[in-house]
């Protein structure tokens, strides 16, 4: 609760009114909307329950300028919002609860220039937020970065095999210390030993690197990365190319697994309504941006992508899918 003040003082946002469209449950919207900012006394419009084109009319009708959002939102945003001028009143937008790729940030920097789009990292484990945008000029100078430490925390990048630090740039796990990390998972001693190391660093399980200046930024989640013929290939990446796609409305990446290379990086996508979209030029789509490791291997359309309440991809659910699908096949 002290970071939420601490980030509505540095942000001068103690006038503004936020709208709540975030579960209270997760603890984006628990830190944000259930604890922290009425700690602040900022007025908040809570939303009953999720709905883009009630939200767009929400923040018209009560004049909000300050949402925190997660990035399907953004995209809905990006995707299906004609009339900017029911936005006119926003003037911040903040994205966490997933990773937020550099294209969407861009294409929504473009769409709502008055908008400054500023991205956070934090998880349940660390109560809260972890890394934040200070400043606008900070965030649109380092689009895809979340930010830089917010106070009282510590943090490393890991090499996953030999547990050495890395320097700027090299990709690894991050790791973290502070006040606010939780003591422990309630009633599970196993999987408490299991995230801490035995110096007392909460290992996040998430793909990371800071740039020279302390800005983090966050790969994927390191068991979700698909590995094909010894190589990693993060879904998050391919996620991003496909949505620069404008016949392609959203998508999700799993893995599928392979006899001969391990796994094949597998997409799901929903399609623009009268859009005739075919695999292969989805897959061409991909090809041209991407190392040949990387290259999307199958496609299948679907009518819209699982995610949970907080807005992350529901991946277990198309690998469950896939896998359906093979077997129907054989």
């Amino acid at each position: 609760m002290q970071l939420l003040r601490w980030t509505v003082d540095v942000t001068h946002a103690q006038n503004d009114i936020f709208l709540c469209m975030i579960p209270m449950f997760h603890i984006y919207g628990l830190a944000f909307f259930a604890t922290g900012l009425f700690c602040c006394g900022v007025t908040i419009v809570v939303m009953q329950r999720f709905d883009l084109q009630v939200m767009i009319e929400a923040i018209k009708t009560y004049q909000v300028n300050n949402i925190p959002l997660v990035p399907p939102v953004i995209l809905g945003l990006v995707k299906y919002c004609k009339d900017s001028s029911y936005l006119t009143s926003l003037r911040r937008v903040g994205s966490g609860a997933a990773p937020l790729s550099k294209e969407l940030a861009d294409e929504f920097r473009a769409k709502f220039p008055w908008v400054e789009l500023r991205q956070g990292y934090g998880l349940t484990e660390s109560c809260g937020a972890t890394t934040f945008m200070v400043s606008p000029k900070q965030a649109r100078a380092r689009s895809g970065s979340c930010g830089a430490l917010s106070p009282t925390f510590y943090a490393k990048v890991v090499d996953t095999e030999t547990r050495l630090a890395l320097p700027p740039y090299q990709r690894g796990e991050l790791w973290l210390k502070s006040p606010t990390i939780m003591r422990g998972y309630f009633g599970n001693e196993e999987a408490t030993a299991a995230a801490f190391d035995e110096d007392g660093w909460l290992k996040t399980g998430d793909l990371c690197y800071f740039d020279g200046e302390g800005f983090l930024y966050i790969v994927d989640r390191i068991k979700e990365l698909i590995k094909h013929n010894g190589y990693q290939v993060a879904p998050a990446e391919l996620e991003a190319v496909l949505l620069s796609h404008p016949n392609i409305l959203d998508a999700a990446v799993i893995p599928l697994e392979d006899e001969e290379a391990g796994q094949i990086p597998m997409a799901y996508v929903v399609r623009a309504a009268g859009s005739q979209l075919t695999e292969d030029q989805v897959m061409q789509f991909v090809t041209s941006q991407v190392a040949p490791y990387k290259k999307v291997r199958r496609v299948a359309f679907i009518s819209s992508i699982p995610k949970s309440a907080a807005g992350k991809i529901l991946r277990k659910e198309l690998v469950s899918q896939s896998q359906h699908r093979v077997i129907s096949k054989l």
